[in-house]
């Protein structure tokens, strides 16, 4: 049954609870205290990333968030990609708030939430131009990711679509995902990219819950193939072969969907990327967060 869908948790509200520990020493009132669950990879929270940009990764951060939410489940998609944030601009949405007045201090994360109301999920829009957050220091990264963390106990699913490269904001927030999607296409810049985010990942941690998404491929023959030569690379080299998440076709009705700022799911909901997403969301829910990477090829699993 579809959930119903509440409010967003006050910064001081009985959801939350008073701050206590470094919350309540920190007089702007924005870190929270540190709990085990901010340590520990989260299942219900997905990680968006790629090698580099263009490959369309908040594209299928937003039209995720939107599938997850029509079947029903909470969700919350945070625009962590702050430099170049757009998440809004896809929508369509003018927020009040957003991620830059929580990293200038000014407010709580849980305070910068904007309701999507036509999607039925939350969002926390970045700031286009406002910088990266690669120019934070690491305490005030670890306490947003301990806000998210937070937060993610109020929402079956919460989506984090990060800035692409491979820099230290992406890593620790992307660690803290019990699922990490990575975009690529079969343009040889963005495979090689695409590698060496996984590469950087998975020496931190060998049993990450890496996916790969081929986006824009030309047929179902293409996106495998693509998938194939990156996965050979990573058995190659790094000795792990990260499951296929699933193949996005290039369909010119993304772009027409991304003009008019408005979801493909509502403008196109019967084109091929539209389906494309659905069989990837199926894909997820049919195989767990923080399940192990794939025998590797030659390993005869």
């Amino acid at each position: 049954m579809p959930q119903k869908r509440t409010a967003a948790p006050s910064a001081t509200g009985a959801a939350t609870g008073p701050a206590t520990g470094a919350a309540a020493k920190d007089p702007r009132g924005v870190r929270p205290a540190r709990h085990a669950a901010s340590l520990a990879r989260l299942t219900n929270v997905i990680s968006v990333a790629s090698g580099k940009g263009g490959v369309g990764k908040t594209w299928l951060s937003v039209t995720l968030a939107l599938t997850f939410a029509k079947k029903g489940e909470k969700v919350l998609l945070f625009d962590g990609d702050i430099g170049l944030a757009n998440v809004d601009i896809q929508l369509g949405l003018m927020p009040r708030r957003d991620l830059g007045e929580v990293l200038q201090g000014r407010r709580r994360l849980n305070e910068a939430i904007t309701p999507y109301e036509e999607g039925g999920f939350d969002v926390v829009a970045g700031k286009s131009g406002s910088g990266s957050l690669a120019g934070l220091p690491r305490n005030r990264l670890e306490s947003l990711r301990d806000e998210i963390a937070e937060l993610s106990t109020h929402y079956d699913r919460v989506i984090l679509d990060l800035g692409a490269g491979l820099d230290m904001p992406v890593r620790l927030l992307s660690a803290m995902a019990g699922l990490n999607l990575v975009v690529t296409t079969d343009e040889p810049t963005s495979m090689t990219d695409a590698y060496a985010y996984i590469k950087l990942a998975t020496a931190k941690d060998p049993k990450i819950d890496i996916r790969l998404v081929i986006n824009q491929a030309k047929n179902q023959q293409e996106g495998r193939r693509t998938y194939d030569k990156l996965n050979r690379a990573c058995a190659s080299f790094l000795k792990i072969s990260p499951r296929l998440a699933g193949i996005v076709h290039d369909d010119p009705h993304v772009a027409e969907s991304i003009r008019h700022q408005q979801p493909i799911l509502a403008r196109h909901p019967n084109s091929v990327a539209t389906l494309d997403i659905e069989v990837l969301r199926s894909a997820l829910v049919r195989t767990p967060a923080g399940s192990p990477p794939l025998p590797l090829p030659d390993s005869g699993g």
